[in-house]
């Protein structure tokens, strides 16, 4: 007996998936107890190079046959994207095919249909790779704090924002240099949007707030900010201040609700992230029985995504051996996914650093002061430099806690000051 499996997209993931299963193939049957065969890989040019080699007559154009194909038990779709993908998922959940995905956008937006479809069809859905590359987030959640409360998620999980960030802080790169920089190193998309702006990050704490708190969220209730305004001279200042600063996904529930958001943040430089650096991700969980955790490792690349996709193919291979489903897809039963209140951003609570830009005349500093009083926000430490181009002075402050609406009301009404000579820097402190 053997597990055939067919394979939709042959890129980077697709590429390693194939390797680490050819390459292991001995350690694979050894562990799983039958071969793991691929059958058939669907790709859009049979004429294109590609990164692995493969058998004569094993890709094929055809995804509809690959899919029907009665022999193939789990289909494994690599391509990314919202469509076709999503298409594809269905039709082969619907054909009673287990699949494997590494789409965190289709499952961010579109996870209840393609989950409610496989059960419907006693098929399963597996998705280690969507979030982390080979850092095994999502079974951690699912699975080993399945018995915790959890009490909050902190992760770093967009490599390209976390590699342009540390080459920004290292050298005194400007953001668009370390971002082409980037782009040659292969860690950036020639198109980077996704990633800069925060939304690769957004579909990834989508899914992992889902995982940790069984709730159903959904992209628009998450804050979402990304790198493009951060500049060399905020950095600098935040290291001197005994600070790095870093484009972070949380999740935390309190009181109020649950904190949802994505955006650069400054932390300090003994707090177990700031050594996370360069393309790496890392997740810093806390769960009310097990405390502190830290996962660490490579979040995208060929072989550590595709490490986690075979992963995912051996896991749900085992489950076809068994005869039984890998119920529930999510760490809780779809029917429980509650409709939990997500906190707007303009009540959370943060301590923040605000650069401002202002002309160098006595009384700017307590002008300034007295619109931040005015909205009860309280002044920890202050920085006053020589001056920038144009004869301004940056005065840099940190802040004690204070409340989003109340800063960004006072900000609006400082950056309309007459001694204020351009829009006010704002980056969150995140702090535990």
């Amino acid at each position: 007996m053997s597990i055939k499996i067919g394979i939709i997209g042959f890129g980077t993931v697709g590429s390693g998936t194939v390797k680490i299963i050819f390459d292991n193939q001995a350690l694979i049957k050894k562990r799983l107890g039958c071969p793991l065969v691929i059958k058939k890989i669907a790709v859009r040019d049979l004429s294109l190079p590609r990164l692995v080699s493969v058998p004569e007559g094993m890709l094929t154009t055809d995804v509809e046959s690959l899919i029907k194909d009665p022999e193939i038990q789990i289909v494994v779709e690599l391509i990314g994207g919202i469509e076709p993908a999503k298409t594809f998922i269905l039709q082969a959940l619907r054909a009673g095919k287990h699949v494997v995905t590494a789409n965190k956008a289709v499952l961010a937006e579109h996870g209840r249909e393609l989950f409610q479809t496989a059960r419907e069809h006693g098929v399963d859905i597996a998705f280690e790779a969507a979030v982390g590359g080979g850092v095994p987030i999502i079974k951690t959640l699912k699975e080993s704090l399945a018995g915790n409360k959890i009490e909050s998620l902190v992760g770093i999980v967009n490599g390209t924002c976390n590699y342009i960030l540390t080459r920004m802080t290292d050298e005194g790169l400007a953001f668009q240099t370390a971002l082409e920089e980037a782009q040659k190193a292969g860690f950036a998309e020639a198109e980077p949007s996704l990633d800069i702006d925060g939304w690769d990050a957004a579909h990834k704490l989508a899914l992992l707030t889902t995982l940790a708190y069984g709730a159903e969220v959904k992209l628009d209730d998450i804050y979402v900010e990304g790198i493009r305004h951060i500049e060399p001279l905020d950095l600098a200042f935040a290291y001197e201040l005994g600070f790095v600063t870093k484009l972070l996904a949380l999740c935390r529930e309190t009181e109020g609700g649950l904190e949802v958001r994505v955006h650069p943040a400054l932390i300090s430089q003994d707090h177990v992230l700031a050594s996370v650096r360069m393309a790496y991700n890392a997740f810093y969980i806390k769960g009310n029985a097990v405390q502190d955790i830290l996962l660490y490792g490579l979040g995208a690349g060929q072989m550590p995504t595709g490490s986690a996709v075979v992963g995912d193919i051996i896991d749900l291979a085992r489950h076809i051996l068994a005869g039984a489903q890998k119920f529930p897809f999510l760490a809780s039963q779809m029917t429980e996914l509650s409709k939990t209140r997500i906190k707007d951003m303009s009540e959370i609570v943060s301590r923040y650093y605000f650069r401002f830009s202002a002309l160098d005349r006595p009384g700017v500093l307590s002008k300034i002061a007295g619109v931040l009083g005015e909205h009860e926000i309280s002044i920890a430490t202050v920085i006053q430099k020589g001056r920038e181009e144009g004869g301004s002075v940056p005065i840099v402050m940190l802040t004690h806690e204070a409340q989003e609406a109340a800063v960004q009301k006072a900000l609006k009404h400082i950056d309309q000051l007459e001694i204020v000579t351009a829009p006010t820097k704002l980056l969150r402190i995140e702090e535990g």
